[in-house]
Parts: C-alpha cells; structure tokens; sequence
C-alpha cells in the first residue's frame, strides 16, 4: 500500500508528472497506432476505405460509451475508496465491474452483430463505403467486448497506483497492433479486414496482461472470492459516476451519424472521407490529452476522499495548463499546414483538396477543446456525476450549433450535392431540394463550419 499512500504525501506536480507521462506514453502510442493504420489504409487499400472506416466511428463510439460506463465509474470509485482506506469495498467494485462489462457486452455485441448492416447503412454508409465497414466490422465487432475489458480494466489498474504498468499494456498492445497491420494489410493483401484483426488479436494480448496484474495477490485490489457480486450499493455508484463519459461518448455517436449522412447528402463519401482523417488527426491530442486526465483521476480521487480537496484543485489546474498548451499547440499546426497531414492518409487530390480545407476550419476553435475535457474530467473524479454529466453534454449536444437545413456546404471548395442525390432528403436533416427553398441558399461560413465540427 506504500505506493498508493504517496498519492496523499508527495507534491501534486511531481505526481501528476509521475501518474500523467505513463498515461500519456501509453495513450500516444495506442493513437499513434490508429493513425498509422489509417495511413496503412488510404496508402494500401484507397480512399474510400477510408470514408468506410469513418462509416465505422459511431459504432466504435457506441461501444466506448458502454465500456466506459463501467470503466470509469469504476475506476473513480476505486481511488475514492482507497483514499478513504475502504479496502475491501474497493476490490467489491473489481468484481462488479468485471460482471457488468461481461453482461453489457453482450447484449450490445449481439445486437450488433444481428443488425450490423441496417446500423451501418443508418450511420451513412454508401453502395460504395458499406462494403469497407462492413467487412472491418464483421471481424472487429467480437473484439469489441475484449477491449472494454480490456481498457476498464487498464484504468482501474493506474487508479489503483500501477501507473507504469498501465503503461506498459498500451504499449505493448499498440506495438504489435502496428506490426500485425502492416503484415497483414501489405504482404497478406487482406485489406481492411487485416487492421480489423490485428486490433482484435493486440486487444486479447493486452487484456491477458492487464488480467494476470489483477489475479496476482500482491496487487493493491485484485480478484478473489466473495467479490464478484451485484448489489445495488456497490453497482450504483458506479454506474452514476461512469453515466457522465457514457453519455458524452453515446452523444458523440449521435453527432457522429448526423455529421455523416450530412456529409454524403452535401458532399458524397470524399466529404466522409475527410471527416474521418480530421477526426484521426485530432483523436492524437485528444488521447494525449486524455492521458493527462488519466494521470490527474487517481491523485484527485484519492485525496477528495481522504478529505485533501486543496491538493485536488491544484492538480485540476495544473492539468488544465498541460492540455491547454497542447491543444493550443496542435491549433496552429492543424492551420499552418494543413495539407501536408492530409497527404499522409491519401494521394487522392481532391480528398486532401477536402481534407485541408476541414482542418484549416475546425482547428480554429481546437484549442479550447483541452480545458472541457480536462473540466469533465475532473468532476468525474470526485464523483460529481450530475456536474460532470452537464459539462460533458455542454460541447457535444447542449451548445452543438446545428447548420440550418436551407445551407449548403458551399463554404467548401467542390463541396457540392452530388447530382444523382439531387432530389434525396436525409432522413435525420430533412434537408429540402434546393429548387424548393422560396430564397436563395446562403454560402456556409467558415465560422460556422468550424463550431459544426470541433462541437461534433
């Protein structure tokens, strides 16, 4: 226990530099994994298994937003408990944790597997795009359900005090993920389906590290008899703490389907395309930045429940400084050179023509993105589910600026409608045919386009 003890003890900064940089190693290379292997993608397959693959981020959000409302809550609730020195309540929430991402997962795979091309096709997907997602779905979708436990579980081991060994995982798993992609994308010549299953076989080496931590007896929490239970006072807090970054992640799905079938109806599968390499390239800074919030979870719900709030806020603060300048950072990267990025996913012209234009809009408003996560983030980590909930909601539905069905995506160069959609009205936009607006279309600013897209 001498390790978690110093969570209590030790400066808030040299702790949040011990508990972040693992994190944010670990996060790095698991994005840096997602970016290569969608470069491995655009550069093998083409550019419309790209926009397949984007087809694919709801469902991939989906699934997140079930795995973390166990992971998260669970994780939390085991700092707090430590910090409290409620010991064995802390390995009771393990066990509940391990029971409910075996039961959730299940159902929700399920229905995802009985129902996987109605979803794809609802989420977006073209005659042109649903062959790609289908066939990166159909072999990912059973390792959906190892890497929630997989994930869950890696967070409550760093909120346990295994920072390192956290570490570790991700790493480990990222790197055999890059290798087996590219031995089975180039040499193997299975395409997309080849990045679905390296992800799946990485994911299952990964999840037997993080398993064998827990089944050791000399962990701080680990598995034993009598855990592996469902009460409610146990389940509860869980489930009220991890509802917050659940339904952040569930409306991140939601956002997610409105802004592709937009997309398709203005701008056909390159603007899918585009999206889906923006939102690679920003899912790098997002993860760094998540990984600060993974470092500042265990020392701010530590010492919140053993009565320390001072220390709490000093590390929020000290961790909304981190994130601020990286976001800040990537801003004006994402806008000085645009299409450079672009042309690491594609050598298609009008898709980096695309691509550019999106990120030199959407990173305008990028750099204030850190702030609201780490805020969440936050109140998340002390069991403030209601606060955490609101803030985490604020960015991805309550403040998201919907364009107004009568605009066009004309703000963007060979954005158009394409021609043979002409009369076709998205079910989710209801978007009327331009011949029947009484006035003429107004041209879509870049303002806005930017709070469309850094909001969603």
């Amino acid at each position: 226990m001498s390790g978690i003890n110093e969570l209590a003890t030790e400066p808030v900064g040299r702790l949040l530099w011990k508990y972040s940089l693992p994190s944010v190693v670990g996060m790095t290379v698991a994005s840096l994994y997602n970016v290569i292997d969608r470069v491995f993608i655009g550069q093998n397959v083409g550019h419309e298994a790209i926009a397949g693959l984007a087809i694919t981020f709801p469902v991939m959000n989906l699934s997140t937003a079930l795995g973390v409302l166990i992971g998260a809550g669970a994780s939390a609730r085991v700092s707090m408990l430590l910090g409290a020195k409620n010991h064995e309540e802390a390995e009771r929430t393990l066990g509940s944790a391990l029971l409910l991402l075996a039961i959730i997962g299940t159902v929700y795979v399920s229905c995802f597997g009985f129902w996987l091309k109605d979803i794809l096709r609802a989420f977006g997907a073209s005659d042109v795009t649903l062959p790609y997602a289908f066939s990166f779905m159909s072999v990912l979708l059973p390792g959906l359900l190892i890497m929630n436990f997989t994930f869950s579980f890696n967070n409550i081991q760093r909120a346990s005090g295994y920072p390192r060994r956290a570490m570790m995982t991700m790493v480990y798993s990222a790197l055999v993920n890059i290798v087996l992609a590219w031995l089975f994308i180039f040499p193997l010549n299975m395409g997309i389906a080849g990045a679905a299953l390296a992800t799946v076989i990485a994911t299952t080496c990964a999840g037997v590290f993080v398993f064998w931590h827990f089944f050791r007896k000399t962990s701080v929490v680990h598995f034993r008899r009598g855990i592996f239970t469902l009460r409610w006072r146990t389940v509860w807090p869980i489930l009220a703490i991890g509802s917050a970054p659940c339904a952040v992640n569930a409306a991140g799905c939601l956002v997610n389907v409105i802004i592709n079938r937009s997309l398709v109806f203005y701008g056909g599968d390159d603007a899918v395309g585009a999206a889906g390499i923006f939102t690679t390239v920003t899912q790098l800074v997002v993860m760094v930045v998540l990984g600060i919030c993974q470092g500042m979870q265990p020392i701010v719900g530590y010492n919140y429940g053993a009565g320390r709030l001072d220390r709490s806020i000093k590390t929020f603060w000290l961790a909304v400084g981190a994130a601020t300048v990286l976001c800040v950072l990537s801003s004006v990267a994402g806008i000085a050179c645009p299409e450079a990025l672009a042309r690491a996913f594609t050598n298609h012209p009008r898709l980096i023509e695309v691509t550019a234009t999106c990120l030199s809009t959407s990173m305008l408003a990028f750099s204030l993105v850190g702030f609201q996560i780490v805020s969440t983030n936050f109140f998340q980590s002390i069991g403030k589910a209601g606060e955490s909930l609101l803030l985490g909601l604020a960015r991805q539905v309550i403040f998201l600026l919907r364009l107004p069905p009568q605009r066009r995506m004309d703000g963007l160069p060979h954005l158009r409608r394409p021609r043979h959609r002409r009369h076709r009205r998205p079910n989710l936009l209801a978007a009327p045919p331009p011949h029947r607006l009484p006035h003429p279309q107004p041209r879509l600013n870049r303002a806005t386009l930017a709070v469309w897209v850094i909001l969603g």
